[in-house]
């Protein structure tokens, strides 16, 4: 496994950082394919949460290509959806993951937010149910500009909300980098709502894994370790987690 250069404790947050993204990458698969595989010898079989986004694309293929896991024994989700949007369409999240995931490794059971049901709240509700039906092992997410984790903007992140998933409208930062990403022409093409595993939801993970690579990522990343715990921040909520880990770059740890 790539050995960090650096590994200190900001609250109970774990911060490791790596000379680069490919070796960040590395890594990470490395922490994911051993805590899926720990779920599987300890219960038989395993489930685990994983994000879209560009941070992610290097990582998810590294993942799958290392082998080693038993994939028809994991149960799979992912955290967010845009509200209207059909799975078909190349901006759709279940979209992503039919491709890079569930077509690669055939898993026992990917369950997808519905982003286009005609009732949003049931859909949440149905979701949620299915989570909470499933110990999670692991969560692996990224970190937006604002601080977002899934579609938790600071807006409509809550650290105790009783729900695991929600309708949410999406904040201007976060429509505006969903619209860098290619998949909309325009800002206006953004959807303004999406359908969001919450906080609560993404911590209640046995581990989280958040790795958040670049330079543009090196503002919010001193934010989220330096700034107060709360909303105004949502990814500083990991400090609090007893099990996560902030996988960083040399870029991205610039400003620490």
């Amino acid at each position: 496994m790539a050995a960090p250069t650096k590994t200190f404790p900001v609250d109970r947050l774990t911060v490791q950082i790596y000379p680069s993204s490919a070796a960040l990458v590395t890594a990470a698969a490395r922490l994911a394919q051993h805590q899926i595989q720990h779920g599987i010898r300890e219960r038989g079989e395993a489930a685990a949460i994983l994000a879209t986004g560009n941070s992610q694309l290097q990582f998810l293929d590294t993942l799958v290509k290392l082998g080693g896991v038993e994939w028809s024994r994991v149960t799979l989700f992912h955290m967010d959806e845009y509200l209207g949007i059909h799975s078909d369409h190349p901006a759709s999240f279940a979209r992503y993951m039919q491709e890079r995931v569930e077509e690669r490794v055939h898993p026992k059971e990917f369950y997808y937010l519905t982003g286009d049901s005609p009732e949003p709240i049931k859909e949440c509700e149905h979701y949620e149910t299915l989570l909470r039906r499933h110990p999670i092992d692991l969560c692996v997410l990224g970190v937006g500009e604002n601080g977002h984790l899934a579609f938790n903007d600071p807006p409509v992140a809550d650290f105790e909300d009783e729900r695991w998933v929600k309708l949410v409208r999406l904040d201007e930062t976060t429509r505006r980098q969903q619209a860098g990403y290619g998949y909309f022409k325009t800002i206006a093409e953004v959807p303004l709502y999406g359908l969001t595993l919450t906080i609560p939801a993404l911590c209640a993970a046995e581990k989280v894994l958040c790795l958040a690579p670049g330079k543009h990522k090196a503002t919010i990343i001193r934010k989220t370790l330096h700034g107060e715990i709360g909303s105004r921040c949502p990814a500083s909520v990991l400090r609090n987690h007893p099990h996560a880990q902030l996988l960083l770059d040399a870029e991205s740890a610039s400003l620490l």
